[in-house]
């Protein structure tokens, strides 16, 4: 589906691009339709395309709110337009909603995803809360005209830490973190004999044994969760998974569309299918945590026991 889409190159830049995919027409819903229904029926790849071409602007236009990043833009249009092509590839025209709506989770996902493997303060491992920090922390200082580097001041660093819903330690390490890397063989203070920063840090980890532990508790529980989906129907998994595992929970409203039932329809399937993985997982992690610990390894022939 990619073969004929138009790029950001060096040469043309982004202005040239934007030109270029507004030349590919907007769909009439009755047109999406039938163009949907050619594609997922009879696989013209044609209609395809045509699909993918008409919503460019709306990858463009979500890409340009990931600006603030320091990546390259044609970058991330095309992990936007990727993220496109899979939502055209499991678009249901029959559901009543239109390809946009469904799409627009799609793109984010893959943008963000595109972003997060790419920025060195994500590769140490994230939490689902300092994913959300980091897409908002931006936005979050911005309202409170606190764009400038350095550190926040504290009343700055409440604000943002009760707005978004994490403490306010990670809303400093966030910031700090997203100022920049630093070097630790950077001395101190310039022309002093303090020495580097390297000599002053602390290690603050858990021993081997504690991260072991919780390392095989949380194998446990990821383990239970991916067994425990498996009791929901396919609507329900997507409802679970868009609010309550996505970084970026989908809208009611969105969903509604999606599915074409109520709002609160929507509400009422996603509480039973909470209620349907928190038993499945609780059982799940009871048998795995009954299970009997390995037999201990047994000397080889002719070794020693002594």
């Amino acid at each position: 589906m990619a073969a004929a889409l138009p790029v950001i190159s060096a040469d043309s830049g982004l202005a040239r691009y934007l030109t270029e995919i507004r030349r590919f027409p907007m769909l009439a819903p009755e047109e999406e339709y039938m163009l949907a229904k050619r594609w997922r029926e009879h696989g013209d790849r044609d209609a395809a395309q045509k699909l993918v071409t008409s919503h460019l602007r709306l990858v463009a236009k979500i890409a340009m709110g990931y600006r603030g990043y320091g990546l390259p833009v044609g970058e991330v249009v095309s992990e936007g337009n990727i993220g496109l092509m899979q939502a055209v590839k499991r678009f249901e025209p029959e559901k009543g909603f239109r390809l946009a709506t469904y799409a627009m989770w799609w793109v984010r996902a893959s943008i963000q995803e595109y972003i997060l493997r790419s920025w060195s303060l994500v590769k140490m491992g994230t939490t689902a809360n300092q994913k959300k920090l980091f897409f908002n922390l931006r936005k979050a200082k911005s309202k409170i005209s606190a764009l400038e580097e350095g550190d926040l001041r504290p009343d700055q660093v409440t604000s943002i830490a009760t707005k978004l819903g994490v403490t306010e330690k990670d809303v400093v390490d966030m910031n700090r973190r997203m100022s920049g890397d630093a070097s630790l063989n950077a001395p101190i203070r310039a022309e002093s004999e303090s020495g580097e920063w390297q000599d002053w840090l602390v290690d603050e980890s858990a021993s081997q044994e504690s991260m072991l532990v919780d390392r095989e508790e949380s194998d446990n529980r990821l383990g239970a969760l991916k067994m425990a989906l498996g009791v929901l129907n396919e609507r329900e998994r997507r409802i679970f998974e868009a609010r309550r595992l996505s970084d970026d929970p989908a809208t009611l409203e969105a969903l509604s569309e999606e599915f074409g039932i109520s709002r609160e329809r929507v509400r009422q399937i996603e509480v039973r299918a909470f209620e349907k993985v928190q038993e499945a997982v609780k059982a799940g992690v009871a048998r795995i945590e009954a299970l009997p610990p390995p037999p201990a390894r047994l000397p080889s022939p002719g070794m020693s026991a002594h």
